[in-house]
């Protein structure tokens, strides 16, 4: 039997997230989203239907407005929300997206409470946080896509001024999904070789900063809505480590409950993701000046957060 995946916003990372799904054969596929965008979610269902024969996949996708069709999915991704426009702020989506959340949180609890569940909307680090409120599932079942976003942006600047393959930049980011997150160039590598030997420190300082403000950049070039293929991408590499077990050790947004001196606070933190879903947080052991940017970034995330009221 199929798994089945719950896709919760037909947008642009909706029905990316549907194709790259449908093309992996992660299993069935359902395409939530608001009644007045119902027939457009049916449309792109049927749309990769018909993309199916030269594809080579086998998948049922559909289309619905109804909640009740996403009974008994394995995964759910929630990317539903407005999407933040040229010169708002994360923040500035906090009261409509919170809104939006909250239906999506008592669907989800109703029809797939046991569901592993991947939030995308943004202000991401307030999102994650006020879904796993309102639903009231353990730690283990709800994580944000962030971190894998932001350690995927930071390998691809890399590779790019450096001019070697992505394939062989290792490292990761740490903290909220924001201006203030925290690339870590000391434990990058290329191809087993630090950072640090191949690249200049004004360089690294240039890609850390670039990195902090990648969904700015895009949103400007856009002009209008934000990034989708690199957070579809993101959501699926984790949605897949848990489908198929792969314990893949990826950066995501996690609730910390002591971890790195955080408690009660979702943050972009090491995760091992496997068929339990969140099975462990990873610390990393850091200097006084990573520290130092990591309580910075807690301040920003706890800030958000609060004005949740959750």
């Amino acid at each position: 039997m199929r798994k089945k995946i719950a896709l919760i916003g037909g947008g642009q990372i909706g029905q990316i997230l549907a194709m790259l799904a449908a093309q992996r054969e992660m299993g069935d596929i359902v395409i939530l989203d608001i009644p007045e965008l119902e027939n457009p979610a049916k449309g792109k269902a049927l749309d990769l239907m018909e993309m199916a024969p030269h594809g080579n996949y086998d998948a049922n996708i559909i289309g619905t407005s109804d909640y009740k069709d996403i009974a008994g999915a394995d995964v759910v991704i929630i990317t539903a929300g407005k999407p933040r426009q040229a010169g708002m702020t994360r923040e500035d989506l906090l009261a409509v997206n919170l809104q939006i959340i909250g239906a999506v949180a008592n669907g989800v609890k109703q029809y797939a409470p046991k569901a592993f569940c991947l939030v995308v909307t943004n202000p991401l680090d307030a999102m994650v946080y006020a879904f796993y409120k309102m639903t009231g599932f353990p730690k283990s079942q709800v994580l944000g896509m962030a971190g894998t976003l932001d350690t995927a942006r930071w390998r691809a600047f890399i590779a790019m001024e450096l001019g070697v393959s992505v394939v062989d930049v290792a490292g990761t980011v740490l903290g909220g999904h924001g201006p203030d997150m925290v690339p870590l160039p000391r434990l990058t590598t290329v191809g087993g070789v630090p950072l640090a030997e191949i690249a200049s420190k004004e360089l690294i300082d240039k890609i850390v900063l670039r990195t902090r403000e990648a969904g700015t950049e895009i949103v400007k070039l856009f002009g209008k809505g934000s990034a989708f293929f690199s957070p579809a991408w993101s959501a699926i590499v984790m949605a897949e480590s848990y489908l198929k077990d792969k314990k893949r050790v990826l950066p995501a947004c996690a609730l910390c409950e002591g971890e790195y001196g955080v408690n009660g606070l979702f943050m972009g933190v090491p995760c091992l993701i496997g068929a339990k879903g969140l099975e462990k947080i990873y610390e990393i052991k850091l200097t006084e000046e990573e520290n130092a940017q990591l309580q910075k970034t807690i301040g920003s995330v706890k800030k958000t957060v609060g004005e949740t009221k959750l």
